[in-house]
């Protein structure tokens, strides 16, 4: 086991990948730096969102193989329900148990270990043992790497950074409802991952379907798509919507306060948006699913810009009002229906 560890964590780490100055008396600097920044951008969210922040989060700066600790414990925390049934019918079966987790853990870390290079920043929720958390993650290295790179000036990337995961956390602390919903839709997803009778089949037709209509055999939900049933994509749709408009929402937000404060706010928010469209990862993105994550970027901030076109900030900020406001996937896709229903 500990020689299966050892290749596992090998592979992570190369998955992961390295970058020199992480290790460096610049990653020093850039921890104290974060905690100021993140000070500083509070109340600047705050007047641009019209929500509160209150209290200060806890500030991380941490490294991808942190990053990816922990985000598998905490995912591993939130599908135990899915576990704990796998795991009961593999022992009445005459199996090992343990597998389940082993195998969920391992696949989690192998798909955040790549998406690891790419994380700038994380406001997270819930702590690895399942305890609320209100905690705002840089990843460092991807921090300084950026910047080196595209030559950013590091005070106003960094600061520019802080904007959008200090906008996730008006979310969650400026609307008292939105953690106890997005928790409840997770549950749901959870609750409705139970053994599926003739699935084999449903799948294989699904995909005779598709082929004969000329779609994609896998579309931007990647596999988790494919394998899940009608419940299960109902609520998939819901997390889907909720999570176009928090993305949405905090890079518009984002990209709004930057304008006012950076010189160079227009490069950085440029080159961030065509990092997203990377055909070397477009199929790895497709399967896993995290194609899904990239179309939440640009409808969610396509619903906000034209919600403030049309209507107002504040109507915007309507959408946060009730779970019930909440725009779904389609008034996601189509903002005038949400205006007519809502606003």
């Amino acid at each position: 086991m500990t020689l299966l560890r050892s290749v596992e964590d090998r592979l992570l780490a190369r998955l992961a990948g390295s970058y020199p100055l992480a290790d460096t008396y610049l990653h020093d600097a850039l921890v104290a730096e974060m905690e100021e920044v993140t000070r500083k951008v509070s109340p600047l969210v705050a007047e641009g969102t019209g929500l509160d922040l209150p209290g200060e989060p806890t500030t991380a700066v941490v490294t991808r193989l942190e990053w990816v600790d922990r985000n598998v414990a905490s995912f591993n925390h939130m599908v135990e329900p899915v576990r704990v049934q796998v795991e009961e019918r593999l022992a009445r079966a005459g199996r090992d148990p343990e597998i389940a987790g082993r195998i969920i853990r391992r696949e989690t870390a192998l798909i955040l270990s790549v998406l690891s290079q790419r994380v700038l920043g994380q406001y997270e929720l819930v702590l690895p043992g399942g305890e609320p958390a209100d905690t705002v993650a840089y990843v460092g290295a991807n921090i300084l790497q950026m910047e080196r790179r595209y030559h950013f000036p590091p005070a106003e990337f960094r600061l520019w950074v802080a904007l959008h995961e200090m906008t996730h956390r008006a979310q969650f602390q400026g609307v008292p409802w939105l953690r106890g919903h997005f928790e409840g839709l997770v549950r749901e997803l959870v609750e409705a991952s139970k053994p599926e009778p003739g699935r084999w089949q449903r799948i294989f037709s699904e995909i005779a379907e598709r082929r004969l209509a000329g779609e994609p055999l896998i579309d931007q939900r990647g596999i988790l798509g494919l394998f899940s049933t009608p419940e299960q994509g109902a609520v998939i749709d819901r997390v889907q919507a909720l999570m176009s408009l928090l993305e949405g929402h905090g890079h518009y937000v984002m990209d709004r306060i930057g304008a006012e404060h950076l010189r160079s706010q227009g490069r950085m928010s440029r080159i961030l948006k065509e990092r997203r469209v990377d055909k070397r990862t477009a199929a790895f993105f497709r399967l896993t699913g995290l194609e899904m994550k990239t179309q939440q970027y640009r409808e969610g901030e396509r619903w906000v810009e034209t919600v403030e076109r049309e209507a107002s900030w504040e109507t915007v900020n309507l959408a946060f009002s009730s779970p019930e406001a909440l725009p779904t996937l389609e008034e996601i896709r189509h903002p005038e229906r949400w205006l007519r229903r809502v606003a």
